[in-house]
């Protein structure tokens, strides 16, 4: 629903449209609407809210989502008159994140991200919570209400598995303080989602993980040491992608991970250059970065996908997306420090551009070992290992020159 009298168009949806098939559903009828400013009780106002039962019984539809987060009164109240359960966006990606999630910690952190929205959700919507119950202890102090009682469940749920996400954080932190005692430097692969990391990955370290054309498709962070030479070698780490509007809680949730990425070495920026947001997806995720502390960590930026331009190998030519001028002529990254970062053009899915790719991480290496070796750094503090990397001007240029 687009707000303040701004426009909108079913085409505005597609992003929504992925992620209700990254979750198995199947989309059956698309709405838009616009409205001043969303109405208190059913967000999108009785008269929408009536034509959307409308169009769910008619096409016999057992789910419908919201593309903004809604209120959980609003949620209750659309579901009672809808009839079938309504969810937003951001119960969209949790449950996507529940599905995909396959490692101890992962699961963890999903579990702990539903808990805390859960938690803002326990409205009246059913009878039950009204009633009040007695006993003492674990059955709730007298007159506590069923809602109060769930909310203080969850609340234990949610203390419980912060401290067993706190002993996992520790170790991870002794794994980091042991790595940083080794002059290998640690490059992560970011972007937003299904911009191609974890092909970029597969096409660099030779591994064999689950790519596919879908949002999250990669959930848990995957490291690979990529050897790129007699004395040149990086550990290079594919993690979650970005998504505009990323629910809060899933944010904190995952922070000890995603943190991982501010103790990067060098961030490798996969963008999708065949999607026509391309631009606003860049925008998004360098405000994530920024969330999580790694706004500063040095950048690398490569357009992934160039073989889907209009102008591009494997597209045929009555299939114009974005042309490789259209794309170079706008510079998507013109705020510092991003105006500053070497850019690459490459295609994971066919190889081109990948071995000057590898000439630079190769270069990178070189340096750090270089610089490492002239630190006599204290290993109790793993982060004095961490020498800056700056291309000389002439370098910059070199490298700018892919982009033309």
């Amino acid at each position: 629903m687009a707000l303040d009298g701004k426009a909108i168009k079913l085409a505005d949806l597609d992003e929504l449209d992925a992620l209700i098939g990254s979750a198995q559903l199947r989309v059956g009828e698309k709405l838009v609407c616009r409205r001043q400013r969303p109405d208190a009780a059913l967000y999108v106002g009785t008269g929408k809210a009536e034509e959307i039962k409308a169009l769910v019984e008619q096409h016999a539809l057992d789910l419908v989502v919201f593309d903004d987060p809604i209120s959980p009164i609003q949620q209750r109240n659309l579901t009672r008159l809808i009839g079938v359960p309504v969810l937003d966006r951001v119960e969209l990606i949790l449950d996507i994140f529940a599905q995909r999630a396959r490692s101890n910690e992962g699961k963890l952190q999903v579990e702990l991200a539903r808990i805390e929205h859960q938690i803002t959700r326990l409205v009246r919507s059913w009878s039950h919570l009204e009633r009040q119950r007695g006993g003492f202890g674990q059955r709730g102090g007298p007159g506590e209400k069923q809602i109060e009682l769930d909310r203080r469940m969850l609340d234990v749920k949610a203390k419980q598995l912060k401290l067993r996400l706190g002993k996992l954080e520790k170790q991870r932190n002794t794994r980091r303080r042991a790595r940083g005692r080794n002059p290998i430097p640690l490059i992560a692969l970011v972007g937003y989602t299904n911009a191609g990391k974890s092909s970029l990955f597969n096409a660099l370290t030779h591994a064999h993980t689950y790519a596919a054309d879908q949002l999250f498709a990669t959930l848990d962070t995957l490291s690979r040491q990529l050897y790129l030479g007699p004395k040149e070698q990086v550990v290079i780490s594919d993690t979650v992608g970005f998504v505009r509007n990323l629910p809060h809680s899933l944010v904190q949730a995952f922070k000890a991970t995603l943190e991982e990425t501010a103790q990067a070495d060098l961030l490798v920026h996969v963008v999708d250059v065949a999607n026509p947001a391309f631009r606003e997806q860049i925008a998004e995720v360098q405000k994530v970065l920024n969330t999580i502390g790694a706004g500063e960590v040095p950048q690398l930026i490569v357009f992934n996908k160039i073989d889907l331009l209009s102008n591009g190998a494997g597209r045929a030519p009555d299939e114009p997306l974005i042309s490789h001028d259209e794309a170079s002529s706008t510079d998507p990254m013109d705020a510092p420090p991003c105006d500053r970062l070497p850019r690459f053009w490459v295609s994971a899915h066919s190889g081109a551009g990948l071995v000057e790719l590898r000439q630079f991480l190769r270069q990178f290496a070189g340096q750090y070992a270089l610089n490492t070796s002239r630190h006599d750094a204290d290993a109790q503090h793993p982060d004095a290992l961490r020498p800056s990397f700056v291309l000389p001007p002439s370098e910059k240029v070199q490298h700018d020159a892919f982009v033309a």
